[in-house]
């Protein structure tokens, strides 16, 4: 599914790819604005939805340039309804590295709520939906959401790398990775029953399935990966017990001289010299 994407432009050599499914999320937002107020509403509607994922590509490229930092690859940068998702070439096993590549994406969006805390003044009752003050507002409080949002415990997302990160400082990396895991697969349980249970404690009107479908997609992406690494590590570790059998099977025992003997029973007095047979 991850390869039904439309190739856009390259940004420092990384490639930007749009998700075909991105296409019905622009469509339904425009749909919405134009219900709301016609021509504008479905322009203001569609130009706020590129502006938010503008900032989602900005939160990406905080990952990928600092991975780059550290002479790690990016394939792509690919847009999804539910976000974006860079594509390394490894991830660094050195919680150290796995740290700061991770931070710097939320650590984007809170420079965004910084740059556009000045403008809360605009921030009124007269503010309405369709305008510059609306569009700014929207990306503060998206820009805010996005950065504490990814930095919830469930692995794979940020929190939970950073959590593996910290980790993987004391434990082995596939042990910290199958924590991170156990400790992601509850947060997201937990999303689920929030998500779609809200309503009954008065929280907000009706269920929200998106976000519920987000962390369901979180729940089973951490499994999906931890599993990955566990079969690569099985692997590595055949071909390392497959090696060092072949090494020993290759090495050769030194022959074993014996010095000759002569017929009487005794050695020659100078072994560099051949024997003397009697004639």
């Amino acid at each position: 599914m991850l390869g039904w994407s439309i190739p856009l432009f390259r940004i420092r050599g990384i490639q930007l790819a749009l998700h075909g499914s991105f296409l019905l999320l622009l469509a339904y937002v425009a749909w919405e604005g134009w219900t709301g107020q016609a021509w504008t509403g479905m322009i203001w509607s569609s130009f706020t939805l590129v502006a938010f994922f503008a900032c989602v590509v900005l939160h990406e490229l905080g990952h990928s340039l600092t991975a780059m930092r550290f002479g790690i690859g990016v394939r792509r940068i690919l847009l999804m309804p539910i976000g974006g998702m860079a594509e390394f070439d490894a991830i660094p096993r050195q919680p150290a590295r796995e740290f700061w590549m991770t931070i710097a994406g939320p650590a984007v969006n809170f420079f965004i709520v910084g740059a556009l805390w000045p403008a809360k003044d605009w921030f009124d009752q007269a503010t309405t939906l369709y305008s510059l003050r609306g569009l700014v507002l929207q990306l503060f409080w998206a820009n805010l959401v996005m950065g504490t949002f990814n930095l919830l415990p469930a692995f794979p997302m940020d929190g939970g790398r950073i959590f593996r990160a910290l980790l993987a400082t004391r434990l082995p990396y596939l042990t910290a990775t199958r924590r991170a895991v156990i400790v992601g697969k509850t947060v997201c349980a937990l999303g689920v029953i929030v998500a779609l249970g809200g309503e009954s404690f008065g929280w907000w009107e009706g269920r929200l399935w998106l976000l519920a479908m987000l962390f369901a997609f979180i729940f089973f992406a951490g499994e999906t990966e931890y599993r990955a690494l566990l079969r690569r590590e099985r692997e590595e570790a055949h071909w390392r017990e497959t090696l060092a059998r072949l090494q020993r099977a290759a090495v050769v025992e030194p022959p074993v001289l014996v010095p000759p003997i002569l017929r009487d029973g005794t050695p020659p007095a100078n072994l560099d010299e051949p024997p003397l047979l009697p004639r």
